[in-house]
Formats: structure tokens, sequence, C-alpha cells
């Protein structure tokens, strides 16, 4: 938009330095155009009108046309209230005040007819409407739009008058003023092909449409320009990197040639041998890689992992993994260390508990390029950790890494970029990683081994408990392990969750005979993996823990998971929990334990983990209960900020503006046809405000 649209909102005709001051501060509202994007939340027919006599308590907000007969205050201070009285021809009612009463009394005008509109409530057999709007009705009433706009605002935006109506003047006044300076932001072209509304036209609309119909063009029109650009951004990210970075080429085969004649254990799922495909392409292809492979818990990421370390291993690279916990790096160290002793590659692992003497083999072995993989924690990013050649770089559970902190892994290879290999175990919602991770290449596993049983998971409540702790019993029994999960450490004051403590207590006297482990995160880390190395040897038969155990190791023979107040958890860390089972060829089980009171959340989670082992069906709907912004997390948090558009309810718009903005760019790569030159301008005026994401990974 033009410069107009940058004035300081304080110059707009009825806001002034201490309102503006207080927009900035509760709205975020600096600008014209801020208060322009101001979009209202919801729309209030005012066509319909009803009689006192028509009013009863289940109605929302109603318009009634009456005589204000008299008007009071009553009471004294803090307690005092204005009161006036309105009648019509069917009965009368009263409409109250409790704040600005001296405002709102100087206003009010005896024996005149108005338009209260409000919420009512009854008391007895009257009726009343608290703080009401109320509209003078004149011998020339203004022309009333169908729908009006109701805007957020805040108390202390109330208290100086700007309420949703004090705002809605405002943005009226500016679209006096500004509506022909609003420019056009896409090609004519492209407004022609989708029948979008002109952007002009739809300002005005979501603002004071004329009719549903129209607010519906404008709203969609709003919504497919905030994907559509940030869609392009990122695309445009992704074909600079791919044009601007090369990779080492990567073509050599041998090594992994070998290993699936002579030591692969299992068949590959199909979709396993495809990301390994996707993987391979990219690898020989000369541009560096950045690839994000989703997979849920027990797809099968990590040998897809280990079949891009031998195509770079053979190809003359170092590679490295990087786990968010020691727990995680410890797990992948112990699962490829076999492997990789059989293909006879050199592996070492490196986390916060290595002693300085390994550190210093270590060191000197990576530099000579003599150790091929590293597998390790943070540590991996210190300074003295420096490679012969690193080549690969795979991050694992990246979400829980700093974009700072990933990035230092590029800079582990001072003539060219490593390939960076992605991987999570959190299922991601298409829409979200379409936005999140648009600059990324997306592989799915989404394939369960063969031989794998679906995790079977039920719902009880405490009054089961004795028949849950039968069932453990049975269990353990036939030779099979438990773990039981809390959600906290130490009985909280203000809370009624179980403790960790309490419920390891009371396993321990329900379960006399079996040896009872204990896991929580205030444990040193030579006391966590004691108790994890015992449960994975058999050793102990139930482990007792929080969500430590949450990515934790790999135990084949743990076939039943209970969760403690699961009413507590989200979506996505319920579904990583159960994860923890099923890992073997047994039938697995998970069952959730909650109070009988529930909110209506709480049972949409619950009954979704009963009905789908999905994980990108359970995202789906962890992304409608929770939003866009919660999922992403603060790191990736101005990707998600949309104005307008919602990622779950507008999935259809996001496709297909990514659809739009990508046959665009293989049209015209770098918008230089002079159609696309309103494009160009806009993607200039958002430049000041974007964030360098091209390296998310």
């Amino acid at each position: 938009m033009s410069a107009f649209f940058e004035t300081n909102i304080e110059f707009l005709k009825g806001v002034g330095p201490q309102r503006a001051e207080l927009l900035n501060k509760e709205l975020q509202i600096f600008s014209f155009g801020d208060l322009l994007e101001h979009f209202p939340f919801r729309y209030e027919d005012r066509t319909s009108f009803l009689t006192i006599g028509q009013l009863h308590a289940d109605l929302d907000q109603v318009q009634v046309i009456g005589r204000l007969t008299a008007f009071e205050l009553i009471g004294e201070g803090k307690k005092r209230r204005l009161t006036a009285y309105f009648s019509d021809q069917t009965g009368d009612m009263e409409l109250t005040w409790f704040k600005g009463v001296q405002w709102v009394a100087k206003r009010l005008v005896k024996g005149a007819l108005y338009i209260a509109f409000g919420k009512p409530s009854q008391f007895g057999r009257k009726f009343s409407i608290a703080h009401p709007e109320l509209e003078l009705i004149t011998e020339q009433p203004r022309e009333r739009p169908h729908l009006q706009p109701v805007y957020s605002t805040t108390e202390k935006l109330k208290s100086r008058f700007l309420d949703s109506k004090g705002i809605s003047k405002l943005v009226e006044t500016l679209l006096e003023q500004g509506l022909t300076k609003i420019t056009e932001t896409l090609p004519a072209p492209l407004l022609q092909n989708q029948r979008l509304l002109s952007k002009s036209e739809a300002v005005k609309n979501i603002h004071f449409p004329s009719d549903p119909k129209v607010l519906e063009r404008a709203r969609y029109r709003l919504k497919f320009e905030e994907f559509f650009f940030l869609q392009l951004r990122l695309l445009k990210l992704k074909l600079a990197r791919t044009e601007k970075y090369r990779g080492q080429v990567m073509g050599q085969t041998g090594l992994l040639t070998t290993f699936y004649r002579n030591h692969l254990p299992f068949d590959l799922t199909n979709a396993q041998k495809n990301v390994s495909r996707e993987i391979f392409n990219d690898l020989k292809s000369g541009k560096q890689m950045n690839r994000l492979v989703q997979g849920d818990v027990g797809s099968g990421k990590t040998i897809v992992a280990f079949i891009s370390i031998l195509i770079a291993v053979d190809s003359g690279a170092q590679a490295c993994l990087m786990a968010p916990t020691e727990i995680l790096a410890n797990q992948h160290y112990e699962g490829l260390q076999p492997y990789a002793r059989q293909m006879g590659l050199e592996i070492a692992l490196l986390t916060g508990s290595t002693k300085r003497s390994a550190r210093d083999v270590i060191h000197s072995a990576l530099l000579e390029g003599r150790l091929s993989l590293l597998i390790g924690t943070h540590a991996l990013l210190e300074e003295v950790v420096q490679f012969k050649n690193l080549g690969l770089a795979i991050i694992d559970e990246q979400h829980r890494f700093g974009v700072a902190q990933r990035a230092k892994l590029w800079g582990k290879n001072h003539d060219v970029y490593p390939h960076v290999l992605v991987m999570t175990a959190t299922p991601i919602p298409r829409t979200l990683a379409m936005t999140l991770y648009g600059d990324l290449d997306i592989s799915v596993i989404d394939e369960l081994p063969s031989g794998r049983k679906p995790i079977q998971t039920i719902h009880r409540y405490d009054k089961d408990r004795l028949r849950v702790f039968g069932f453990i019993r049975k269990q353990v029994d036939t030779g099979r392990q438990v773990y039981i999960v809390y959600p906290l450490i130490e009985e909280s004051e203000k809370s009624d969750l179980k403790s960790l403590m309490d419920g390891y207590e009371s396993v321990c006297r329900a379960f006399p005979d079996y040896p009872i482990g204990i896991l929580h995160g205030n444990m040193k880390a030579a006391d966590k993996e004691y108790e994890m190395a015992r449960f994975v040897k058999g050793e102990t038969k139930i482990m007792v823990a929080t969500t430590v155990i949450e990515v934790g190791v790999n135990v084949p023979n743990a076939t039943v998971m209970i969760i403690e107040n699961a009413e507590r958890f989200g979506l996505s860390q319920l579904h990583q929990l159960r994860g923890r089972v099923g890992r073997g060829s047994s039938q697995s089980y998970c069952i959730l334990m909650t109070k009988y009171e529930l909110s209506k959340d709480s049972r949409v989670r619950l009954e979704t983990m009963v009905r789908t082992n999905n994980g990108f069906e359970i995202a789906d709907v962890d992304l409608k209960l929770r939003g866009p912004g919660d999922l992403a997390g603060t790191q990736q948090s101005g990707l998600t900020d949309l104005k307008i558009a919602d990622l779950s309810r507008d999935a259809s718009i996001l496709t297909l503006s990514r659809d739009v903005a990508r046959e665009l760019l293989d049209r015209d790569p770098h918008l230089t046809a002079p159609e696309n030159r309103p494009i160009l301008e806009q993607i200039n005026r958002q430049k000041k405000n974007a964030v360098n994401w091209s390296r998310i990974s």
C-alpha cells in the first residue's frame, strides 16, 4: 500500500497522542495500515428488531426500539450505577450501566426514541440490558448496514471510549480518506483466473460488508493473498537456496549394496524405500540437500538415516547425527553401532557425559578423517569439534533445537555446506508443514514395518484401577514389561495430580513380588541410565516414570503403557508416550487413566487416541484444538501469526495458493514480467519485517 498507510495512527482524526499510545500498547496498532488490518472477529445482524414483549433470557444480542421514560443514579462510590427506564407498546424494561455512568448520564435524552442493542437478562418478570449500545432515532435515521463489524478491544481502550463501536468509527474515518489509496497486490490475470475481488473491494467489505455473500468473497480474497505471499516467500527461498548453495556430489552406492545384501535383517517398507530414493537423488544432485523426514514413532526413520550415512561415507565424507537428549543419543548409538561395525565404519558417541580423555581421541579422529560417524547431543556444536570433511548432518527431533544452534552445524565444513537431513517423530499436519517448512523438501514415512500390530488404546477411569492392576499382573506373568507414567515428580499444593512418589509407593504395594524401577528428570544422569539399563535387560518389570521416557530407549518387550491423569497431557505427547510400546511383534496396549469429570477438549483428545493410531490424523485434531501458534512453538511463530487466514480451517485455500505460487514461479522465477509488478512491489514492502527463514533447517 502507499506511504499514506505508514502514517502514525496518532494523526487519524479522533485518535490523538493519548489514544494512540493505548492503541500501540493494547492492540499493537501503530499506523493507518495496522488499523486497516485489525479485522472484525464477528458481525452482528442489525436488520431485525424485537418488541420488549418478545424478549426471553435465551436470546443472544437483540435490538429493541423504545422510549427512554426516565433515568437515575443509584448507590454511592464504586457501587454507583445508572439505571434508565425503557418502554414500548408491549411493556417496559431497564437499561443499566456500571462504568462511565456520569458520561452516559450527560448524553441521555429523557422522552427520546432510541434503538437499544445488547444481551437481555431476566430478573423475575423484568428484563434488563447491561451496558447497551444506544442510538438516538432522529427524523432522518442514517442508512444502517446489514452487518455491523465487531472488533476486539480491551478494558483500557473501552475506558477511552474505544469499544468495538469506537474502533468501527475510526476504521470508517480511515476508509473515507484511504480507500482510493489502497493499491492492488495481485496481478490482473491471477484475479481473473481465481475470480477474486480487488484489494480495495475486499478491504472495504471485510470491515463494512453490504451482505453475507460479499463478506465471504472479501474473506476469501484476503485469506488467499495472505497464504499466497507466505508460500511465495518460502518457495523463493527454496529456489534461491538450490541455485546458490552447491552440495558435495554423493553418488557412491557400493557400501549400501553390501549392507542391503548381507546385513539388513529385515525388508524395508515401501515408504522407507521411497524416502531413501528421494534422499539419494538429493545427495547426488550437486545441490545442498535440506530435507525433513516425518515418520511416526517406530516407522523406521533411523535405518533410513543410516542408509544416507553409508552413501555419504562411501563418497568420501563424514556424517554426524545430533539428538536432543543423552538418552536418545545413546539409543541411536546403541542401535547403529552393530551396523557400523559390520560395515567397517568407525563410530563414536559424544555427549556432556563423555570423559575428557575420550573426547580428545574423538577430536583427533574426526580431524584426521578416521571417524566416519559421530552421534551426540548439543556437544557436537562446540567449537572444538571439527571435522575433516563433514558432508551430512542429521538432526533428530529438530524442534528441540533453536535456529542458531542448527546453523552452527552448517559452519562445520568451511568449503561447502553439508547436506542436512532433519527427522521428527512428531507428525506435523500438512498445512503446518507447508507453512513452517515450506522451503524444505518434505518426505513422509507413513507405513509401519511388517509384523507390527496396532497398539490397542483404552480409556479407563480411576474407579477401574483394580481391574487395570489385574491386567498388569496378567501381562507381567506372561513375561512382558509395563510403563506407568505420571505428569509430575512432586505433589503440588495447588494441584490434585497424583505425584510420582505416591504412585510408586501404591504400585509397590499392589505388586510386592515384582521388581519395580523409577525414573524422573531430577535424577542424576548415571542413576537414570542405571534404571533404564535394568528395564532394558528385563531386570525390572514395571517402570514408574515421568515423561522423561517420552523419547527414550527402545524396549521391544514393554507391551503396556499406562498414562495416569491422561487428561493433563496434550495429544502429541500422549501419542509420543504411546509410541514407547508396540516396538516388538507382541500385541501392545495403552491405557489412559483419568478422573470422571473431564473438559470438552480433554474428551476429544482421549476419544481421538482411542479411535486412531495414525499420527497425522492425531496432529490434525491437535491443530484444531490448540491452534498453529502453540504447535509451532515460539521459534517459528512469525510464520503462523496470520491476520485473517487459519491453518486448521483454510487448508484448501492454503493448498491452492501454494499451487498458484509454484506455477507463477515456474513461469517467471524472478518476477520480472510486467504483469507481476504488483507482486514484486508487495514483496519489497514486506521485506522490512521479514525474517530470514532460509536456514530454518
